[in-house]
């Protein structure tokens, strides 16, 4: 958790098929190793569905309920009506007990934004080159954008920079 009592909330942003989803796969253990507990939110501004057709709880919410879980002593899931897009700030009320919550998405909203570039997937420049609420750079080409750049195999380095920049101990 961090000196001021909230999870910090960190979007990582990019273009799709940069990468953004396997530097998530990176960094969630190299944090939880750290001793760190890490939320994620997937910010889809499609739709999705959740639960399986069928299944008691997709039957639940069919059937009208607001909300519907689904605990097991191994995971609890939800499904609940949206009237807005919820912000991550908002979101993170489901979230209590995480040291730092990761976002995938939120170009626009994230006040903290980790841009992940790779030209071959994500055009000829960042997309967030001109962005005050960038904090730090994930790619392999040199760019200067007055942040700090971590190389795509550089985890380790960006979670000493994570955890120094939002002073993060494990709760």
């Amino acid at each position: 958790m961090s000196k001021q009592g909230e999870p910090p909330i960190i979007s990582i942003v990019g273009m799709s098929g940069s990468g953004k989803t396997t530097l998530l796969e990176k960094l969630i253990p190299e944090l939880k190793g750290r001793g760190l507990r890490v939320a994620t939110i997937k910010h889809d501004v499609h739709g999705f569905e959740m639960d399986k057709p069928g299944k008691d709880s997709w039957r639940h919410k069919r059937a009208g309920a607001a909300t519907s879980m689904i605990s097991s002593p191994f995971m609890i899931g939800m499904v609940m009506d949206a009237d807005h897009d919820h912000s991550p700030e908002e979101l993170g009320r489901f979230l209590s007990g995480s040291d730092i919550i990761l976002t995938e998405g939120y170009k626009q909203k994230g006040k903290n934004k980790l841009e992940v570039f790779r030209p071959d997937g994500s055009g000829e420049e960042p997309i967030c080159r001109d962005d005050k609420d960038l904090i730090a750079l994930i790619s392999d080409m040199p760019f200067d954008l007055g942040v700090p750049r971590f190389t795509l195999n550089d985890i380790s380095g960006l979670a000493d920079f994570i955890i120094s920049r939002f002073e993060l101990a494990p709760s």
